[in-house]
C-alpha cells in the first residue's frame, strides 16, 4: 500500500469524516524518484500521531516553516537553499513529488528540509506542538471551484483555528492562488477570525514562480498573494 493511502488515524478530525482537501492520484514513478525514497530516507519523516521534536530535528531556536503541497519540489528546494537558517517541513500526499523533492535534497545538499508524505492537516493536528511554527506556506492549493466542493478547501474556518494554534504569537500563513473567487473567500474567512490580521500583498520577490503560476499567467489568470499573521494573545 502506498504511503499516500493514509489509515484512519493519519487523517485529521478537523474536517467532517470523509472530507479531504486533496485529490488522490496514482501516477507512475520514475526510477530516479523511486531511488530517492531510499537514498534520501534520512530526510523522509514517518507519519505518526506522536508530536515531532522540532528542536531535535533542526536545532534549538531554529524557526520552522511547514509547506503544504509542494508539487515537484523545485520551489521548495529553491527557498530552502536561499534561507538555510530556516527549517522546512514539506508535506504532500503524492509519492512522485516526494521522490522529486528528496532527489533535489540529495543533489543540492539541502540539510534544512524534511519531507513527509501525509495529509498536512493530520500532521498539523497530531504531530506539530502548539505554538511552535514560525509560519506556513501554501502555494496554489486546489481551489475546488464547484460550490458543493468548497468544504474541501484548505482555507476555511476550522482550519484557520488549527493553524493559528500551531503558530508562534506572530507566526504567518503565506498563500498564493490564481483563483480570484477563492482569494476573495479566503479574505472573508481570515477577516472574520479575530486571531488573524493581514491581507493581499505584492508578490514577494523571493517566492519562485511555480509550475501552476506559469500556467496561470499563460492562461491570463491573475495571481493573488495573501499574507496573514497570528494576532498575539
Amino acid at each position: 500500500m502506498s504511503r499516500a493511502d493514509l489509515s484512519n488515524h493519519d487523517r485529521s478530525t478537523v474536517l467532517r469524516p470523509g472530507i479531504r482537501t486533496y485529490k488522490p492520484r496514482r501516477t507512475r514513478m520514475t526510477a530516479r524518484e523511486f531511488a530517492a525514497l531510499t537514498k534520501q530516507s534520512a530526510f523522509l519523516l514517518p507519519v505518526s500521531t506522536e508530536p515531532l521534536n522540532l528542536e531535535s530535528i533542526w536545532g534549538p531556536a531554529t524557526p520552522v516553516i511547514v509547506e503544504i503541497g509542494f508539487g515537484s519540489g523545485t520551489a521548495t528546494a529553491f527557498m530552502a537553499a536561499a534561507a538555510p537558517h530556516l527549517g522546512i517541513l514539506a508535506v504532500d500526499v503524492h509519492t512522485p513529488g516526494v521522490g522529486d523533492l528528496l532527489d533535489l535534497v540529495g543533489r543540492e545538499g539541502l540539510t534544512n528540509i524534511r519531507v513527509m508524505e501525509a495529509d498536512a492537516l493530520a500532521v498539523l493536528e497530531f504531530m506539530i506542538p502548539a505554538g511552535s511554527l514560525a509560519g506556513l506556506r501554501t502555494y496554489f492549493p486546489d481551489p475546488w471551484p464547484k460550490a458543493r466542493h468548497h468544504k474541501r478547501r484548505i482555507v476555511q474556518p476550522d482550519v484557520l483555528g488549527l493553524v493559528a494554534s500551531r503558530l508562534t504569537p506572530t507566526g504567518f500563513w503565506h498563500i498564493a492562488t490564481d483563483w480570484s473567487e477563492y482569494a476573495e473567500a479566503m479574505q472573508q474567512h481570515f477577516n472574520a477570525d479575530h486571531r488573524w490580521r493581514g491581507g493581499v500583498i505584492d508578490r514577494p520577490s523571493d517566492r519562485p514562480v511555480t509550475h501552476y503560476e506559469r500556467r496561470a499567467l499563460r492562461d491570463g489568470r491573475p495571481v493573488t498573494d495573501l499574507w496573514y499573521e497570528r494576532v498575539p494573545n
